[in-house]
C-alpha cells in the first residue's frame, strides 16, 4: 500500500556540472561559501561531501582560514571526504587531506584527541575526524584556539539545544568564544524528538542553503518515481500466517530489487530480542546458506524460487572481523552484481552510498523522522539499474488482546505522519501571492498560485521562515501530540488550521508578531493542501482538486482553504488498508484521549453548533454520540455554557 507515490521529470540537472565542476546543489551552496555561519540543508545523495570540499578549498585560498576541520557522525563515512580530484573537472585546487589526519580509522579514541590537538599546533591545513572525538578533543580546550578555523559538521541534526548534548555544547562555545567559521551540513534539519537543534537566537546567525528532495529527483536521469508505502502484520513479521501459509516479510520480500532490510531495534516492540535469529529467519525466507566467503563476508545463498545464488551482507553481526571484513567490500562495490540484499540493524543508514539499492524495507516503527528520511535516502540514488525507488515499512497491526495496544495505536499514526511529512518533502515547491481585484494580468509560472485573502508576512524573521523552513515548522507540526490526536478526521479542519496549528507556530517562534504568526500559518496550511492536491488543466483554466472540492484556480480563497484538513488523505487511504477491528481500536485509542478545549475552538464551532441544531428539528448535538464531530460540537457546547456561568459569577462580583 503506497501512501505516497511521486513521479519525476529526468530533467538531469542536478547531475549536470557547470565550469568548476559543480552540480546545481553545490554551486547553489558555493555562492554561500563567504558566510561566516552557513546551514546547508540538502537531501541524500545531492553531493553535500563535495561542496563542502569546495567551500573550505575557498575559505582556505581566500578568506584568511588557515584549517578546516571536518567532523561526521561515524568513522565510515569519513571516507566521503577523502582526497578527491577537482582542479581536471574546472576547480582550482585538489582536495588533499593528510592521511595522518584522517582520524575516522580504527584505534583508541585517546590517541585521535593527541592528534587532533598536535594539528591544531601543526602546519597541516585538514583534518577529518568523528563527532565523538571533536568532542573529547574539545574538553578543556580553550575554543580561542579554533580561531581562522573552518569547522564543519556533518549530519548536523546529531547537534541539539538540550543542555545535555556535548555536541550543542561544543558548538555554542566555539561560536561565543571564537571567531571560527561553521559550516552545518544536514539532509533533514528536523531530529524527530521535539528537542530543536538550535536555539533561534544562535539559528538567526546561519545563513542558509536549502536544495530540495524534489529539485534532487526531479533533475536525476534515471529514476523516475518513488513510493513510500506500509505493510502491515499481526503477530510476528517473519511468523507464517495461519491463513495464507506465508510470513508478512515473505510477502513483501522481493529477491529481484536490490534491498536494504533494516530490522526492528532490539528495543522495540516488534523485535523478538534475539536479533541473530531474525537473521536466520530472513536467510530461511530467502533460500539456503550455501557458503560465506571468507575473504569478503559475504553469504551466497541460493534461492527458494529461483534457483539462482543471491549475494547477502549482513551487518548485524558485532564479531568486528566479520563486521570490517564485509564493511570494506561494501565500500568497495561497483557493479550492480556485487551484492543483492544488505542486512542491517543500526548500519546502513546517514551516509551509506549503495546507489543500486531499489528496495529500503525497513521493519518495526521508527521513532525519529529524521531516522525515516536517511533510510528513504539509501534507496534515492540514481542509478541505471532502476527506473523506480521504494521504501515500504513493515509495521506490526494494532491487536486488542495486546498489553501494549495504545502503543502500536500511536506507532501506526506515527508512521503515516511520517508519511504525510514525506509527501510535502517530495511534492514541488510553490509560491504563493496575493489575489487582487485590480490584479494586472502579468505571467506567472505554473509554480505560483494567488489566493484571495491572503496574508503576506511582514518582517524578515517570517519571510525567512517562509522561505525556508517550511518544511521544518511541517515537521514540528506533525510531531505535535495535540495534532496527532486532531488529524485522523475527528477534529472540524477551521480548528486545525486555525487555532491548533497558529498555537504551535507561537509557541515555536515566540518572536514573532501576530501578523506574521498570521502569515506564517497561512503559508503552512496553504502549502500543505494544495501539495496534496491534483491541479488539472481544462482548456485555457487551471482547476484544483482538493478534497473533494474543485475549484477554478482563480477563484481560490483563503476561506475555503482553511475549510480543508490537509492531512486527512493518508488517513482515508489507511481505513481502505486495515480491517475493520484495526480501526475500531485506532477510533477508540483517539476518542480515549480527551482534547482539550480552547475559548477560540468553541467560539469558532459556535455557527456549526446552531447549523447543526437547525436541521436536527432543535436537538441539540449529543456528548455520547458515536461521531467524532458531534461530540465534539456537544463538547463546545458544555464549554460555552460553563464560560457563560462564570463570567455571569464575575459580573456579580
Amino acid at each position: 500500500m503506497d501512501l505516497v507515490h511521486v513521479t519525476y521529470n529526468q530533467t538531469g540537472k542536478s547531475k549536470s556540472t557547470n565550469a568548476l565542476g559543480m552540480r546545481e546543489m553545490q554551486e547553489k551552496a558555493y555562492e554561500g561559501r563567504t558566510a561566516q555561519y552557513l546551514l546547508l540543508k540538502a537531501p541524500p545523495a545531492s553531493g553535500k561531501s563535495r561542496a563542502l570540499m569546495f567551500i573550505a578549498l575557498d575559505k582556505l585560498k581566500n578568506q584568511g582560514i588557515k584549517k578546516a576541520i571536518v567532523a561526521v557522525p561515524e568513522k565510515s563515512i569519513g571516507a566521503s571526504f577523502g582526497s578527491t580530484e577537482l582542479k581536471k573537472f574546472g576547480f582550482f585546487a585538489d582536495w588533499n587531506p593528510n592521511p595522518k589526519y584522517n582520524l575516522c580509522t580504527p584505534g583508541e579514541e585517546k590517541s585521535k584527541v593527541t592528534a587532533f590537538l598536535n594539528f591544531l599546533d601543526s602546519n597541516e591545513p585538514i583534518l577529518v575526524c568523528t563527532h565523538a572525538t571533536l568532542r573529547f578533543a574539545f574538553d578543556g580546550l580553550d575554543a580561542k584556539k579554533l580561531d581562522e578555523t573552518l569547522v564543519a559538521i556533518d549530519e548536523f541534526h546529531h547537534v541539539s539545544a538540550e543542555g545535555d548534548n556535548i555536541l550543542g555544547q561544543v558548538l555554542k562555545s566555539i561560536m561565543a568564544n571564537s571567531n571560527a567559521h561553521i559550516v552545518a551540513m544536514t539532509g533533514s534539519y528536523f531530529r524527530g524528538d521535539n528537542v530543536p537543534v538550535l536555539m533561534p537566537e544562535d539559528e538567526a546567525k546561519f545563513t542558509k542553503v536549502t536544495y530540495s528532495y524534489y529539485q534532487q529527483l526531479n533533475g536525476y536521469e534515471y529514476l523516475k518515481s518513488l513510493g513510500i508505502g506500509y505493510h502491515f502484520y499481526q503477530g510476528r513479521y517473519f511468523k507464517k500466517n495461519p491463513e495464507t501459509g506465508i510470513s508478512a516479510l515473505a510477502e513483501i520480500l522481493d529477491e529481484n530489487q536490490k534491498t536494504i532490510i533494516h530490522i526492528p531495534s532490539v528495543n522495540s516492540a516488534e523485535s523478538s530480542k534475539e536479533k541473530y535469529e531474525e537473521v536466520n529467519h530472513i536467510i530461511d525466507v530467502l533460500g539456503e546458506l550455501e557458503f560465506q566467503d571468507e575473504n569478503t563476508g559475504v553469504l551466497n545463498i541460493k534461492s527458494h524460487k529461483t534457483g539462482k545464488t543471491l549475494k547477502v551482507a549482513d551487518l548485524v553481526n558485532d564479531n568486528p572481523k566479520s563486521r570490517d571484513k564485509i564493511s570494506v567490500y561494501l565500500r568497495e562495490v561497483k557493479s550492480v552484481d556485487d551484492i543483492d540484499i544488505i542486512i542491517a540493524l543500526g548500519m546502513a543508514k546517514e551516509g551509506f552510498d549503495w546507489p543500486y539499492c531499489q528496495h529500503a524495507l525497513t521493519i518495526g516503527y521508527r521513532g525519529s523522522l529524521t531516522e525515516i528520511i536517511q533510510i528513504i535516502g539509501r534507496a534515492t540514488r540514481d542509478s541505471n539499474n532502476k527506473i523506480h525507488a521504494q521504501f515500504t515499512n513493515l509495521i506490526a497491526q494494532p491487536d486488542a488482546q495486546d498489553e501494549d495496544v495504545k502503543l502500536s495505536v500511536n506507532n501506526m499514526l506515527k508512521a503515516i505522519t511520517a508519511s504525510l511529512l514525506m509527501e510535502q518533502v517530495l511534492a514541488p515547491n510553490f509560491k504563493f501571492k496575493l489575489k487582487k481585484d485590480d490584479d494586472d494580468e502579468e505571467e506567472d509560472d505554473d509554480k505560483t498560485i494567488k489566493i484571495r485573502g491572503f496574508k503576506l508576512p511582514t518582517s524578515q524573521r517570517a519571510k525567512d521562515i517562509i522561505e525556508t523552513d517550511l518544511n521544518d515548522l511541517k515537521a514540528k507540526l506533525l510531531q505535535d501530540p495535540q495534532m496527532l490526536k486532531a488529524m485522523p478526521g475527528n477534529v472540524e479542519p477551521e480548528i486545525i488550521n486555525t487555532v491548533l496549528i497558529p498555537k504551535i507556530i507561537r509557541e515555536i517562534y515566540p518572536d514573532l508578531s501576530d501578523d506574521d504568526v498570521e502569515a506564517v500559518r497561512q503559508h503552512v496550511v496553504v502549502d500543505s493542501v494544495i501539495k496534496n492536491s491534483t491541479i488539472e488543466e481544462q482548456g485555457d483554466k487551471k482547476f484544483i482538486r482538493m478534497a473533494g472540492s474543485f475549484v477554478n484556480i482563480d477563484d481560490i480563497h483563503i476561506d475555503l482553504i482553511d475549510r480543508i484538513n490537509p492531512f486527512q488523505k493518508a488517513f482515508e487511504i489507511l481505513s481502505k488498508s486495515v480491517t475493520t477491528q484495526v480501526l475500531k481500536l485506532i477510533d477508540e485509542h483517539i476518542q480515549s484521549i480527551k482534547i482539550e478545549m480552547t475559548e477560540e475552538e468553541a467560539i469558532l464551532l459556535w455557527p456549526k453548533i446552531k447549523e447543526w441544531v437547525q436541521h436536527n428539528n432543535g436537538e441539540q448535538p449529543n456528548i455520547q454520540a458515536f461521531d467524532h464531530k458531534e461530540k465534539r460540537m456537544a463538547e463546545a457546547l458544555v464549554f460555552l455554557r460553563e464560560l457563560k456561568r462564570q463570567r455571569i459569577m464575575n459580573d456579580k462580583l
